[in-house]
């Protein structure tokens, strides 16, 4: 239980401090739409969702490009953020959706694992 407020503490401390200020990139942090062309896929429109998809995809690139996660993973990451948005975050059930905003901030906590596994300023307390 513990762990999961120190997940969600920093989940916020991220979002509030840590991100550009949306999808559009920002200083030197990559777009959106540049971050999921590194792996040769269309820019997928997440509409209303695109800044918890980009936060999840922008982590998951700083953990990449930090040598703790795999290019292939980073790939299969964004490939699966896009699939499960096409199927339930586009959705006009609520309860589908309901399970994409889980999914998403699921794969958001995940990827802030991975950066702060690779990003010492995100450990530096």
């Amino acid at each position: 239980m513990r762990g999961f407020a120190w997940i969600g503490a920093a989940v916020l401390l991220a979002g509030c401090v840590g991100a550009p200020p949306g999808p559009q990139g920002g200083g030197r942090a990559p777009s959106l739409a540049a971050l999921q062309q590194m792996c040769g896929g269309e820019a997928v429109d997440f509409g209303a969702y695109a800044p918890g998809a980009y936060s999840a995809i922008l982590d998951a690139w700083v953990a990449q490009r930090r040598g703790r996660l795999p290019q292939a993973q980073f790939c299969g990451f964004q490939a699966e953020l896009a699939k499960q948005y096409a199927t339930l975050g586009k959705s006009s059930d609520q309860a589908a959706r309901n399970q994409w905003i889980t999914f998403l901030n699921d794969q958001r906590a995940q990827a802030l694992s991975w950066r702060a596994a690779a990003d010492p300023t995100l450990r530096a307390g």
